[in-house]
């Protein structure tokens, strides 16, 4: 964290498979974060959430920072970092210590504590998010405060979110060549969550589908946490390829195809709407491609029932088979295709909505759409100094000691690494 005598200063960057974003904010008086500047890129060195290309990714960092800082008329020396590549992992971690029916002491917690930092060690990752649950005791769950209590066994569940170790100091390495400190690495999913789920929705269950450009990540949140992971090889620039494809086209002019006249619902009216494109290798003064939306639309929905097949099985192996009602929110640059989240709803039989980052003062409409929801959930993140949520992150700088009994328990786990 950069910081003048009057004015914390959080960055966020969020480095994707077809833009890098960066974005200033500072905490008022009153406690609210507020946007001092953005910046963004086109990202030419990352491929399905991969740094493939050193030099262009650095580029792409330091050009999208250097233009945030520009706008707030600030520097900032460090900052918190997205990832969402397939690599992404998460598993739960079941600890518990027997007790003999006395009450919970501070040395019994601090026995879990040790018990809980063995559990999560995962050879060859990183682990970057270790979520302690509510404590239980003898297996009954949702306990706030166990000290006091009587009981046979203490437990905790751990949420773990772990990748490999490589992909992550890719990422470090990159930060660190545009001169920035890297304060932390953020799994996307958990990022995008805290921009635009609300209190109740990730208290009750609720899952989240991150469609990116490359990498759709499927996450389901219950009682106040992230419980469970999948990530599909497959995203929003994949309908772009396909349309390129099909109709011998450049990418742009897919891409411009797609957010133009693209749906994910058809209508009779496609057969008579008529979309001029231009031929890849054609001249200026050639006729341009004459096509039906219709045309259009049976490539865009071809990739779509793909996908949200896939997402149906990865909601299916998460556990995700409760009541109809439970909610599914869309977010991230491919829930910006038109009627995305009507079609999902008819698809899964659930009700889907798309999610919209929120929570901070003087957002720039260009960056209020869901396309940048990891964007401001790594900002809210920065800031909040809560320590439920910190991760483990490549080179990752010491931290003033945790209190309470949740914050020990973080502190523990993250002693290991």
């Amino acid at each position: 964290m950069s910081a003048t005598d009057d004015q914390p200063l959080f960055t966020a960057l969020d480095i994707g498979s077809s833009k890098v974003s960066a974005m200033i904010v500072t905490r008022d008086p009153d406690g609210r974060l507020r946007v001092l500047g953005t910046g963004q890129r086109e990202s030419r060195g990352v491929k399905r959430g991969y740094i493939t290309d050193m030099e262009a990714s650095e580029v792409a960092v330091r050009e999208a920072v250097e233009l945030a800082e520009r706008m707030s008329g600030v520097t900032v020396d460090d900052v918190w970092a997205s990832f969402g590549a397939k690599s992404l992992i998460s598993d739960l971690a079941n600890v518990e210590v027997e007790l003999g029916g006395h009450q919970v002491e501070q040395a019994d917690i601090d026995q879990l504590l040790v018990a809980g930092r063995n559990a999560i060690d995962r050879t060859g990752q990183l682990v970057l998010h270790a979520h302690p649950a509510l404590f239980t005791i003898d297996r009954n769950q949702g306990v706030k405060q166990p000290i006091g209590l009587f009981a046979d066994r203490l437990g905790v569940d751990i949420h773990v979110v772990a990748a490999d170790a490589a992909p992550l100091k890719n990422i470090d390495y990159v930060i660190r060549s545009a001169h920035l400190g890297v304060n932390a690495i953020i799994a996307s999913p958990v990022a995008a969550a805290v921009a635009c789920l609300t209190e109740e929705e990730r208290e009750i269950g609720v899952a989240l589908i991150e469609l990116g450009a490359d990498v759709t990540n499927v996450s389901l949140h219950a009682g106040g946490m992230l419980v469970g992971l999948r990530s599909i090889e497959l995203g929003a620039r994949d309908i772009t390829d396909d349309i390129a494809c099909a109709f011998g086209i450049q990418r742009r002019d897919a891409e411009r195809l797609k957010t133009f006249y693209g749906s994910a619902m058809t209508s009779p009216r496609d057969n008579h709407e008529m979309i001029d494109a231009r031929s890849v290798g054609s001249d200026d003064h050639a006729e341009p491609l004459r096509l039906t939306r219709a045309q259009l639309m049976t490539v865009i929905r071809a990739r779509i029932e793909t996908l949200t097949g896939e997402i149906e099985l990865a909601l299916k192996a998460l556990g995700f088979t409760g009541p109809v009602g439970r909610q599914v929110v869309v977010t991230g640059g491919g829930s910006e295709l038109k009627n995305i989240a009507d079609y999902m709803q008819g698809v899964l039989g659930r009700a889907v909505r798309v999610g919209r980052p929120r929570g901070i003062t003087g957002l720039p409409e260009a960056h209020s759409g869901p396309a940048f929801a990891t964007l401001v959930g790594l900002a809210n993140l920065a800031a909040s100094g809560t320590g439920d949520i910190r991760d483990i992150a490549v080179g990752m700088r010491e931290k003033k000691p945790a209190t309470g009994l949740v914050g020990k328990l973080i502190s523990a786990l993250k002693q290991g690494y």
